[in-house]
This record gives structure tokens, sequence and C-alpha cells, in this order.
């Protein structure tokens, strides 16, 4: 089954304007992104979808693909379904465009559970989270039902540990795997409460009755589990980050 991965970039952010191109340790995010996305052994092709032609000719002139789509999408999932329909693939795997350290790792966990379960129409991962970020809304939480699907996505503590148990909270890490079929059905589903209440995209799969299967990474690498920059702040956190790496010892 083929495989393609779409990178969601768009130019104008609330929080960080035009973040897709501002460098990180000299090189512009996308470039970054779509460099750690291209690693990834399970996906046969890489595009950015764009609704700027600066970040398109960006992308091309390092050798990458871009699509131009529409400038309002009200999230990146419809952003990469309009843009995967220019292409012959089985499968779709969302990349966060705003996810410089993305383990090339855990986009082929992904996609070898979409190749060998046909059953599952859509997944994402999880990992256990850090006490740090158990009470932090820009880290949303999961619960999972015996069957590895997902009961619920919020930015909120879920389930509240009220017995103080060991039990275990999952956090989300924003990539996402579709049957090609199933993302075209996804950007014709209605917007519900909760997802405009959360801001949560995946929360419209759950709220129209779709299943969305939960892979728990193996990936070993804390400073690569879904790291995502959305502030100035973050840019010179992701800088320390690299700083960091390349000064250590292998």
């Amino acid at each position: 089954m083929s495989i393609l991965g779409v990178i969601p970039a768009r130019y104008h952010s609330q929080r960080l304007e035009g973040k897709m191109l501002i460098p990180i340790a000299g090189k512009p995010m996308i470039q970054r992104v779509y460099e750690q996305a291209t690693r990834a052994e399970w996906v046969d092709k890489v595009i950015v979808a764009t609704d700027d032609l600066r970040i398109k000719t960006f992308v091309e002139s390092i050798g990458g693909t871009a699509v131009m789509t529409l400038p309002h999408h009200p999230t990146g999932t419809d952003r990469v379904a309009e843009a995967a329909k220019e292409f012959d693939f089985d499968i779709v795997l969302n990349i966060q465009g705003d996810q410089p350290f993305v383990d090339p790792k855990m986009i082929d966990e992904l996609a070898q559970v979409m190749r060998e379960r046909k059953d599952v129409q859509m997944a994402t991962l999880v990992k256990r989270i850090r006490k740090a970020d158990m009470r932090k809304p820009s880290v949303v939480k999961v619960v999972i039902d015996n069957h590895h699907n997902a009961l619920y996505f919020s930015r909120s503590l879920i389930p509240f540990p009220l017995d103080k148990t060991n039990l275990t909270i999952f956090e989300h890490i924003g990539l996402y795997a579709y049957q090609k079929e199933f993302l075209k059905l996804y950007s014709r589903l209605a917007v519900g409460n909760l997802e405009r209440t959360e801001s949560l995209e995946q929360l419209r799969v759950l709220e129209n009755g779709y299943d969305i299967f939960i892979v728990e990474t193996r990936s070993d690498n804390p400073d690569f589990h879904g790291f995502g920059v959305d502030t100035q702040v973050e840019v010179e956190k992701a800088e320390d980050m690299l700083k960091k790496r390349s000064t250590s010892p292998e």
C-alpha cells in the first residue's frame, strides 16, 4: 500500500506570523520538518500543503514538492485532504508543520500500523505523559478503550486521578494517518461543539461516531516527542535543543 506524507504549512499564525519560514538555527522551520519527514522509511512521498506562494517557492528551492491550497481551511487536516486529492496514494499521513523535531521513527510507527491493519480508518500516536505536563492546556490528553480506540481527547486532565492510583495518563502526539477514502469523508463531516470548545480537530471524528486507533510510540527520544513551535520563546527553546544535541558526545 502506498503512503503519502503531507505537511500542512499555513503562513499566517495568530501567535507567530510566518513561522513556517522563521529560521531555527539557520534553517527555516518548514525545511527542518520536511527533512525529518523524508527520513521516514515507510513513506513513499512527502509534500507540503500551503496557502502561501512564499512557502511553496522555498520548498521547491530545496528540492521538495509543494501544493497550493485554499487559504481558509478550518484545520490542518482539511488542508491535507485538499492537497491529497491530487495524488494517487492509499494512505495519507498528516505531519504537523510546526514540529521541527518530529521523529521519523514515529512517522514509521503510524505508517506501519496503517499498512498492516486495513480495518483501521484513522490512527494517531500517544506517549505516557510527564508529570510536569499533566495540567498544561497546550498538552492534549487522551483516554483509550480496551480496543485501543480513543474515547476522548481534552486539554483538561483526563482521566482525573481522584483516588491517587498509578493510572497511566497519555499525551497525544499530533501525527495522524488516514485511509485516503476516510480522509475524503473527514473533510465533509460537520464541525461539532466539542471540536469548537476544545479547538481539537480530531474530536470531529469522535463526535460523528467514527473510531481513532491509538498507537503508543516506542520512540525513546524525549526531544522529538511532538515539541511544537508556536511562539518566539519556543523558537529560542528549539535552538537551545539543537545546540545541546550538536555539542553532546556521541
